[in-house]
């Protein structure tokens, strides 16, 4: 007797647990507007910053080959290989001047036609009045050109809710040594 009425119980449980499912997100969607609002409530600022990125190609290398195609080296600029990078962020071009973070993420070689990288990483701040935050940058490099620009998609302390975009340029590029140093102008609106 217990088990059939524990049986024609279960559907209304199920309809009470259905309900109680679909109103959760709504009480969460509410939290979440609340944040939102509390924080567009300050001023927007936006932030300029300026600093070089060196990348080691060999000796202690900073960015390292971790996955690849079979056919990778068929193409001539290795489509389909990917690498991972902990690159210094300095105030001057010299690897001698003042780190102020790193550049830490991946690329990855995804055009078959030219040397095009689809790249996801994060500036971790470590000196000066960001020390302790980041910013997150996605977006496509085209490391013959001229002049690239990601975007900034995020960030954290400092750069929470951050927006904007990152400007680079070559400094240098000393193939025979395996050296990269790229000027990085940064334009981020934060609150």
């Amino acid at each position: 007797m217990h088990l059939q009425t524990f049986a024609a119980s279960q559907p209304f449980s199920l309809i009470i647990l259905l309900f109680l499912a679909i109103s959760l997100p709504t009480n969460s969607q509410e939290f979440s507007t609340e944040l939102f609002k509390r924080e567009m409530g300050r001023s927007e600022r936006l932030t300029h910053l300026h600093f070089y990125l060196h990348e080691a190609l060999r000796g202690d290398a900073t960015a390292v080959v971790v996955a690849q195609a079979a056919t990778t080296y068929t193409y001539r600029y290795r489509f389909g290989e990917v690498l991972v990078f902990d690159d210094r962020l300095t105030e001057g071009p010299n690897l001698s001047s003042r780190v102020v973070g790193r550049a830490q993420g991946m690329y990855a070689h995804a055009d078959v036609e030219e040397l095009g990288q689809l790249m996801a990483f994060n500036y971790v701040f470590t000196e000066g009045r960001f020390n302790g935050s980041t910013l997150s940058v996605l977006g496509r490099d085209t490391p013959l050109s001229a002049e690239r620009e990601m975007s900034v998609v995020g960030g954290s302390n400092v750069f929470q809710f951050a927006r904007g975009y990152v400007r680079m340029r070559e400094y240098l590029d000393d193939l025979d040594r395996g050296v990269v140093v790229d000027e990085h102008d940064l334009y981020v609106l934060r609150y």
